[in-house]
């Protein structure tokens, strides 16, 4: 998928993808979704009520004992149709370029994306979440228990995003 760079994007002379990788991952799964392009996907999980479901391959459906005490829990995935190259991105919402690590894009060096998902129900190898924002088919990487005491930062802050301004948009409309 590749999209056509905005103004002041800075690209890496070579793709990671192409790279000799550092180390390997194992899809446990992947993640059923209803959307199919990038343009219907939800830009937060936590922004939608819609219901996916996760499909563990049956080898680690032992991995989830206990996962049905869990209100919420963080699911790891691989954006398999990201792009890696992008160094330093124009996102969509603002007028000012920020460098990927500022970012939660999924264009970055290792599309590794992370939600925040409410447990709705557990089927076998199959968990039904709300929260999620990946394509339909997307790999899973892990699964994690949410713990508010250690996940929950209140007082986190990210400065620049709410001074973000975007011609088109009031930076509270987002």
């Amino acid at each position: 998928m590749t999209d056509l760079p905005r103004p002041g994007e800075i690209a890496l002379d070579q793709d990671p993808a192409a790279q000799r990788p550092d180390a390997g991952l194992v899809f446990i799964g992947h993640i059923e979704t209803p959307w199919t392009s990038r343009h219907e996907c939800p830009r937060s999980g936590r922004r939608s009520d819609d219901l996916c479901k996760v499909h563990l391959k049956p080898d680690y459906a032992p991995g989830l004992a206990s996962v049905d005490s869990c209100t919420h829990l963080i699911l790891l995935y691989w954006m398999d149709k990201a792009r890696r190259d992008l160094i330093v991105q124009a996102p969509a919402f603002d007028s000012v370029t920020h460098g990927v690590f500022a970012l939660r894009s999924p264009v970055r060096p290792n599309p590794i994306a992370l939600s925040v998902v409410d447990l709705v129900a557990i089927d076998g190898p199959t968990l039904t979440v709300r929260g999620v924002d990946c394509l339909n088919g997307t790999p899973l990487l892990d699964i994690k228990p949410y713990f508010p005491r250690n996940d929950s930062i209140p007082d986190a802050d990210v400065g620049w995003h709410p001074n973000r301004t975007h011609p088109d948009r009031r930076s509270t409309d987002l």
